[in-house]
């Protein structure tokens, strides 16, 4: 028995401990207060361009710090459910996504990859639009490929951002075509963690679902890639000069960096895991470093500074450093999201839906969109936005007996796409603090604030209107038969309004 206590004390210490309800002063709603402010202070910085990391995380801590003083709970347990939102696996697995994909990054741009890329794009005239419609497609493929799309924002925000603005593109539509490149992937992945939580929660096979989707995705995808190629040029390319200093000193023999990058490719789309591509890749490129006579101080630099302490430099280090305070602030939202469970907010939401579907299958998948895009308003993280709708969408489209396939897809679709589009977003402030970390390195570069570039994510706009089409009208509609199997429409028995 007093072991049993004992153990009881240790698991609440260490942060075990469930608390299963929390009351705010005002109801449920309150809850949302945390992130309701933290969404605001980040529009705000954004907007006067005063935004930092630090300010941000700043403004989260300040938001759960307001919803401490709403909270008619014990304040210990309001402190549980923070640290309980906090140990959640998905804040982890960003977190490791960003560290292995920026140091893959920063390592094939220490070994040349950029400056090749600059050189491939000046001798084919590869410039302006081009550039970035090039970008598009190929972060769309890396991002399917490795099915992370904030590690495609971290490899491709510090390789082609820099090559694609000395190559004449708009600085704003290229982030945009790294950000829907990495939307059409986070949707379409099989190996993405929002299509495995899309199709495991509403009880579908993810081969199954991601046939279905492919055909919204695409729809997208074709008109996304004409706009970035009409609308991407028109960059500064530098100035003359810059540019003439340029043709001088790329040369195409970073370009050996690509079989690295196309190592990773081949072991993702292999059914490797994207930790185990990753790592490959990584080791790949510091063979072709040391190979390429670059110094291994470029990979890894140890030494006493003047005033004797210890400095870590190198692509090793800057390629983790950089997502620092990205990572405590992400760790802080999914803590804040979390209230939003125990408070009993989602519940509220649910039973607001469900009392306006009234048996009505256009209701219903409205009202499916409708919540999804709702919760990624305060969620901006897009795994962790899903999983906390996914129960909504399968209560839902069980009443209508709309197929887990299609269900599937509205959960990932509106999600994969609101998380790269909002300036408070997860994946939009992944870009910027990639590029403003670029811009240190490569100083004619410009930093495109969150508020800038969000108009522009034509993927992500694209599979919204796509989606909400597919609500209305009932394209791509599918009903459940006898034996778990889709029905269209016109074959389907059961008694259902339209």
């Amino acid at each position: 028995m007093a072991d049993s206590k004992n153990n009881e004390v240790i698991d609440e210490a260490i942060g075990e401990k469930s608390i299963k309800r929390l009351e705010f002063r005002g109801g449920v709603f309150t809850a949302t207060v945390p992130l309701i402010f933290f969404i605001m202070w980040a529009i705000t910085l954004s907007v006067t361009k005063l935004v930092t990391e630090e300010a941000l995380v700043l403004g989260m801590v300040i938001g759960v710090a307001i919803g401490l003083f709403l909270c008619k709970s014990k304040w210990a347990d309001y402190a549980q459910s923070l640290i309980s939102g906090m140990a959640q696996p998905i804040g982890v697995i960003a977190v490791i996504a960003w560290f292995w994909a920026g140091m893959f990054a920063k390592l094939l741009s220490a070994g040349g990859l950029v400056d090749g890329l600059i050189w491939f794009g000046l001798q084919t005239g590869l410039e302006g639009g081009a550039f970035v419609g090039a970008t598009f497609l190929l972060s769309a493929l890396f991002a399917t490929a490795v099915g992370t799309g904030y590690g495609t924002v971290a490899a491709f925000g510090i390789l082609m951002y820099p090559a694609g603005v000395i190559l004449g593109a708009d600085p704003v539509i290229l982030l945009a075509a790294i950000l829907s490149g990495a939307v059409f992937g986070d949707n379409l992945a099989p190996v993405s963690d929002t299509t495995i939580v899309s199709a495991s929660t509403q009880e579908a096979d993810v081969p199954g679902v991601v046939r279905s989707r492919f055909k919204y995705s695409i729809t997208a995808a074709v008109p996304a890639l004409i706009l970035f190629i009409i609308f991407g040029g028109g960059g500064n390319a530098g100035n003359a000069e810059a540019m003439t200093r340029l043709q001088e000193q790329v040369s195409p023999h970073g370009l050996l960096l690509l079989i690295p990058f196309a190592l990773v490719l081949y072991l993702a789309l292999s059914g490797h895991h994207l930790l185990t591509s990753l790592t490959w890749g990584i080791a790949a490129s510091i063979v072709f470093i040391i190979i390429s006579g670059i110094p291994i101080t470029e990979i890894i630099h140890i030494y006493k500074d003047e005033a004797g302490n210890a400095v870590v430099e190198g692509a090793l280090m800057s390629g983790i450093s950089g997502y620092f305070n990205m990572a405590i602030l992400i760790l802080f939202i999914l803590a804040a999201a979390h209230l939003m469970e125990v408070a009993g907010t989602m519940e509220a939401i649910r039973d607001f839906f469900l009392g306006i579907i009234k048996n009505v299958v256009k209701r219903a998948e409205l009202s499916i969109y409708g919540i999804v895009a709702l919760l990624n308003v305060f969620i901006t993280i897009n795994t962790a936005a899903e999983i906390a709708a996914a129960p909504f969408v399968r209560k839902l489209g069980k009443e209508m007996n709309i197929h887990p396939y299609r269900r599937a897809n509205f959960l990932d679709t509106v999600t994969s796409s609101l998380g790269y589009i909002f300036p408070w977003s997860a994946g939009v402030l992944l870009a910027w603090t990639t590029i403003k970390g670029a811009a240190q390195e490569y100083e004619f570069l410009p930093v495109v604030s969150p508020a800038e570039v969000f108009p522009f994510v034509f993927q992500g706009w694209g599979l919204l209107i796509v989606m909400l089409i597919a609500a209305w009208t009932g394209w791509g509609l599918r009903y459940t038969g006898k034996n778990g199997e889709e029905v269209k429409p016109k074959d389907y028995q059961g008694n259902e309004s339209s």
